[in-house]
């Protein structure tokens, strides 16, 4: 390994971010360089001039406000691009310990992990509340069952990617990628670890957590979402299963007062039969569909991966000739590379 890159996503954050940036370190055991790159979120305050006063390798500039998810994706691109090996995100409040990452990137280094997530004290910290600490204990263990993995604190933003993790990566919801990118992850195959970390005082409110109700909905929704995306036959055929199991019955019972002579006082059991078989058929049919979409659409991941995987090792490659080239003929002239924006 020998880059890594620190990547914040940024939306107004003049007043916070030189507090983060001042613990984020310049030289992490296992590699050779420590850039930082934050990503512009359509800011409105001085957010970028505060990030390059302050020393920032790489800024991404989005021409509006896009949200958390695409700022975080388009901060993986970039981090790609620049060469980074690999890429940690943490949050521009400074919510969590910067001399942490170090530890956060320690299974990556081993090789035993692609996805790394840090886990907060989140039972014996102060910044919690009872409510926040229940509401993330829910959400944390409904993606563990998603996902298939053992990520203790699902929420936290403050992880570590390989490379290779960071390239296939796909968020497709605009409120947050946490717990999409885990269950993505886990679905995928993925190698997923956490390492417990430490948190620093909160500097300003959270922009995400509003209300338990907005938290729950729109945390709930993300879940089902990708488990749709990504489970569509049992999503569909399971309650369709159960819908047709319970109109059978039910159309069983009808035969029964039938086969007595009571048929016609049970019409009733007869049309609702009628409507759960027919239900529990569609629903069955639709994830049928909807499974064959999602082969198809797993084979384009592959595709789009194994293709950005070839031009990857392309691009090292010829970087590797330049150096070469370069160490030959030291009579050259350097061009000094420009800070990345997009």
């Amino acid at each position: 390994m020998k880059k890594l890159i620190i990547q914040i996503p940024c939306y107004n954050e003049q007043d916070a971010l030189p507090a983060a940036l001042a613990e984020l370190p310049r030289a992490v055991s296992g590699f050779t360089q420590v850039e930082w790159l934050i990503i512009d979120d359509g800011s409105a305050d001085r957010t970028v001039e505060v990030a390059r006063e302050n020393g920032v390798d790489h800024i991404v500039r989005l021409p509006r406000h896009q949200g958390l998810s695409r700022a975080f994706v388009a901060g993986l691109e970039a981090s790609v691009a620049a060469g980074a090996d690999v890429i940690v995100n943490t949050d521009a409040d400074n919510q969590y310990c910067a001399d942490d990452i170090s530890r956060l990137v320690e299974p990556i280094l081993q090789g035993t992990a692609e996805l790394v997530i840090g886990e907060r004290p989140i039972g014996s910290s102060p910044n919690f509340t009872p409510v926040r600490r229940r509401l993330q204990r829910i959400g944390s263990t409904l993606v563990r069952k998603v996902s298939g993995t053992e990520i203790p604190d699902a929420p936290s933003g403050f992880r570590a990617m390989t490379r290779s993790a960071a390239m296939r990566m796909n968020v497709f919801n605009d409120y947050s990628y946490t717990l999409e990118t885990i269950i993505q992850a886990g679905l995928k195959g993925m190698a997923v670890s956490s390492v417990p970390v430490r948190v620093n005082a909160p500097l300003r409110p959270s922009r995400l957590f509003r209300s338990p109700v907005q938290y729950l909905s729109r945390q709930g929704s993300v879940i089902t979402r990708i488990y749709m995306t990504y489970r569509p036959f049992r999503f569909f055929a399971i309650p369709g299963a159960v819908s047709f199991a319970a109109g059978f019955l039910t159309g069983l019972r009808f035969l029964y007062f039938f086969a007595i002579g009571d048929g016609s006082g049970h019409i009733q059991s007869l049309i609702l039969a009628a409507l759960l078989m027919g239900t529990g058929a569609a629903l069955i049919t639709i994830g049928l569909v909807a499974d064959l979409i999602s082969v198809n659409r797993k084979l384009l991941e592959q595709v789009e991966w194994k293709i950005a995987r070839l031009q990857d090792t392309i691009d090292q490659g010829q970087n590797s000739i330049s150096q070469l080239d370069s160490s030959i003929s030291p009579q050259r002239p350097e061009f000094s590379t420009p800070e990345h924006r997009s």
